[in-house]
């Protein structure tokens, strides 16, 4: 059976369960379930749902109950570690979520702070205690996501470490150094994973791995760069300067340029990946997904200046 996971546990290189999106609109559940298979196979470090990618706010309450029994059906089968995106910006569809999948038995619920207005932090105190308490004994980490309303600060996240011991996580942007200066207290405290990106700076600097954005373009290549990083700190902070030169010079104009979602352009680089066949960079309406071009260039660019990640077994 997995087990919850403690802050001390949840380490490495995490990846996302991607949404395949139909024409018609509806979920490729035969698609989930083969990107589950490839996860499993090229030795990810965990699961998670329902994150952006996996466009946790356009599912009916069906859909994620299948989403998410589909995922521990699998992870079970294979003893991978998982956590359930149990996120709405609705906070009482959360608290809902947590409540009909805590049997389920994950290692971990993801969730967000109440999103409509920013919340104060005595809502923010409110909300975890509420959720905390439905999840027990399952542990919480918290997607604090750059659009978020509410940025929670390093003194902050100390405080909601010392009044929730459930909260065992959280998912953050990272900073520069000043931010991982204020934030080394509570690297003994909780699980700090930052963009998949920004790997191999992150954990040179103590934060613990990433819910990655990499995995999307290969989830064994990010494996292998996880793997890397630890073996050979100064090759892994090599090779994140490729990947951010992929990333700023071929994927963030998705976003600054044509103001696709972040979700956008995480989808584009699965598909350009190419680790997944049939799936399709679209998201559900209404909004905007890249277009073929866009990934057809993703995918040439990052071949030429990232090919470890590709040369990976299944990577």
């Amino acid at each position: 059976m997995v087990k919850p996971l403690g802050a001390a546990e949840i380490r490495g290189n995490w990846a996302t369960l991607l949404l395949p999106i139909l024409p018609d609109e509806s979920i490729d559940f035969d698609l989930l379930e083969t990107g589950l298979d490839h996860f499993a196979r090229v030795g990810v470090d965990g699961i998670y749902s329902n994150g952006s990618a996996g466009e946790f706010y356009t599912q009916t309450e069906a859909e994620f109950d299948r989403i998410n029994e589909l995922l521990a059906r699998k992870c079970e089968a294979r003893q991978i570690p998982f956590q359930i995106g149990a996120t709405h910006t609705s906070p009482q569809i959360a608290l809902e979520r947590i409540k009909r999948t805590r049997a389920l038995q994950p290692s971990g619920f993801q969730v967000i702070l109440p999103d409509w207005f920013p919340p104060t932090f005595d809502d923010i105190c409110r909300f975890l205690d509420v959720m905390a308490k439905a999840a027990s004994p399952i542990p919480l980490i918290i997607y604090n996501p750059p659009h978020a309303k509410r940025k929670v600060s390093p003194a902050e996240w100390e405080m909601i470490a010392a009044r929730f011991p459930t909260v065992v996580g959280v998912k953050v942007p990272g900073g520069d150094e000043s931010w991982y200066a204020a934030m080394k207290p509570l690297f003994s405290r909780l699980s700090v994973f930052i963009p998949g990106h920004t790997l191999a700076t992150g954990l040179s600097r103590g934060a613990h791995g990433a819910y990655s954005n990499v995995a999307c373009l290969s989830p064994g290549g990010a494996q292998y760069w996880y793997e890397l990083c630890r073996s050979d700190p100064a090759a892994g902070l090599a090779l994140e300067a490729k990947i951010n030169r992929l990333f700023s010079e071929e994927v963030v104009s998705l976003v600054t340029e044509l103001k696709l979602p972040n979700m956008a352009a995480d989808k584009a680089l699965a598909a350009a990946g190419g680790w997944l066949p049939g799936f399709h960079q679209r998201l559900r309406w209404p909004y905007a997904h890249a277009s073929d071009a866009d990934v057809a260039r993703i995918s040439a660019a990052a071949r030429r200046l990232v090919p470890e990640l590709f040369s990976v077994p299944l990577g």
